[in-house]
C-alpha cells in the first residue's frame, strides 16, 4: 500500500445538495485515497439532487479517482444524500481494494469473486433510475465510450467492474468486432455487432454470448425501439458510419449515446 494520499477531493453539485454534503463527500472520498495502490492524480465526486418527488432515490453521488492514468468510478444512490455518500463510499472502497492486486497479474483474468463484490449483493448498487422527462422534453446527449484499445472479453469484464458501469463498449481483439459487454444477474453476457463464436474462442464460464447480430438502425429508429421494448438500453449498429454505439436512458431522463470517438 502507498503512503497516504494527500490530493484534494474535487466536489460538484447539482440539483438542492443540502448544507454539509460537499464537505462530507470530500472527506469520505478523502479517507479512502489511502487505499490506493497507485498516485492519485485526481479525484473528483459529482452530488445530484433530483427535483422529482416521486423518484424514490433521489441523491445520487459518484466519485471518479484517476490513479496514474488508471480510472476507479464508484456510483450509488440514496434516499438521502447522506445515504448516497455513504453507499458510494463503501462501493469505492471496494474498488480501490481490488485495484491494489498485481494490475499485470489481472490483465487477462477474470475478477475473483470475494465477499463485498457486486456479485454477492452485500454492497448493492443502489443505481438511480431515470427521470421520467416527457419525450418531447429529451435531448440525446452523445459521448465517446469505446475502450481506447481493443481487449479481451476478460479485459472488458475487469474494466466493466473498476469503472462501475452497467455496460462497457469495446471493440474486441480476436474478432475485431464492435462489442459491448454488460451484467445480466451473476454474470455477463457480451453481444458484438456481428457474433464470430468460432473466431471469438472459449468465454469464460461467467459470460454468456449473444447470437443475434446487432440491428442496423438510424438513431430515431434506436430511440423507438429504446421506448417500444422498454429494455436498458439498445445496441445497434449506425448505418451512416457502420459502427455500433448504445442508446440508453440517462438518469436525467435524457437520452445517452455511446458511440466511436
Amino acid at each position: 500500500m502507498n503512503a497516504i494520499q494527500t490530493m484534494p477531493v474535487q466536489v460538484e453539485a447539482h440539483g438542492r445538495v443540502p448544507d454539509g454534503m460537499r464537505e462530507l463527500a470530500a472527506a469520505k472520498t478523502g479517507s479512502l485515497l489511502r487505499f490506493a495502490s497507485e498516485p492519485v492524480l485526481s479525484a473528483r465526486v459529482t452530488l445530484a439532487v433530483s427535483a422529482d418527488p416521486a423518484v424514490p432515490r433521489p441523491a445520487v453521488a459518484q466519485a471518479t479517482i484517476d490513479m496514474n492514468g488508471r480510472i476507479v468510478r464508484a456510483q450509488a444512490a440514496g434516499e438521502t444524500m447522506r445515504a448516497a455518500i455513504e453507499r458510494m463510499g463503501a462501493r469505492l472502497r471496494v474498488r480501490l481494494d481490488r485495484s491494489a492486486r498485481n494490475w499485470a497479474a489481472r490483465r487477462g483474468t477474470l475478477p475473483v469473486r470475494e465477499p463485498g463484490e457486486w456479485r454477492h449483493r452485500s454492497i448493492p448498487a443502489h443505481r438511480p433510475g431515470y427521470f421520467p422527462r416527457p419525450a418531447d422534453g429529451r435531448a440525446v446527449i452523445r459521448r465517446p465510450g469505446y475502450a481506447p484499445d481493443p481487449l479481451t472479453t476478460e479485459e472488458a469484464v475487469a474494466d466493466l467492474d473498476l469503472l462501475d458501469y452497467d455496460f462497457h463498449l469495446f471493440t474486441e481483439r480476436s474478432t475485431g468486432e464492435d462489442s459491448v459487454l454488460y451484467r445480466v444477474g451473476d454474470g455477463y453476457r457480451l453481444a458484438q455487432a456481428q457474433p464470430e463464436p468460432d473466431r471469438l474462442g472459449p468465454l469464460p464460464v461467467v459470460v454468456t454470448l449473444s447470437e443475434h447480430p446487432a440491428p442496423v438502425l438510424t438513431l430515431a429508429e434506436a430511440i423507438g425501439r429504446l421506448e417500444w421494448l422498454g429494455q436498458p438500453f439498445v445496441f445497434f449498429v449506425n448505418p451512416e458510419t457502420g459502427r455500433a454505439s448504445l442508446l440508453y436512458h440517462r438518469y436525467d431522463g435524457h437520452y445517452g449515446l455511446v458511440g466511436p470517438g
